[in-house]
């Protein structure tokens, strides 16, 4: 299908945990047309794997038209997981080759939806190697663990008070 948007959106995502499982936090860094955007977030108790694909869904849900995507991950769980392995998940009724539950799998079906809406390049680079756009989207994985420590009073808006979500593309 074609896209709304000319040219391509460069997405840049990451994901960190501070213990697996314990307080984590995504990134997302956002490139079109000359133009960036930062989101960030994290949850109380989570894992790292959970905070890559949260980050991977946000930055998409952000997105307001059918566009093409450039969408850069060091998490080779996301890469493979959605280029590979999520055809044989559904394929078998969301239950790995072992018969077993799919980890994750809410966080899965969500992403599957959201990647019909967008054509999508999916790119693995290597994590902590000194790539610009995946630095700063760990950067930004960091003040989601960071946002959600300082939250931590107990409220269940905490998750909500560290979502950065502006609305600037949406």
């Amino acid at each position: 299908m074609k896209p709304d948007c000319a040219g391509v959106v460069d997405i840049f995502t990451d994901g960190a945990c501070k213990g697996n499982p314990g307080v984590g936090g995504w990134g997302a860094l956002l490139q079109y047309n000359g133009h960036r955007r930062e989101l960030f977030g994290g949850e109380k108790l989570t894992t790292n794997n959970r905070m890559e694909l949260l980050a991977v869904i946000r930055s998409l849900e952000a997105l307001k038209q059918r566009c093409n995507v450039r969408l850069h991950t060091d998490s080779q769980y996301v890469q493979k997981g959605i280029s590979e392995w999520i055809h044989s998940w559904k394929k078998r009724d969301w239950r790995t080759a072992s018969k077993k539950p799919v980890k994750n799998d809410d966080l899965w079906r969500e992403l599957d939806l959201l990647t019909q809406r967008h054509n999508i390049e999916w790119l693995w680079v290597r994590g902590h190697s000194g790539h610009e756009g995946n630095e700063q989207a760990d950067q930004l994985a960091n003040r989601g663990v960071e946002c959600v420590l300082e939250n931590l009073d107990g409220s269940p808006s905490a998750a909500e008070k560290c979502e950065i979500n502006e609305s600037l593309w949406k």
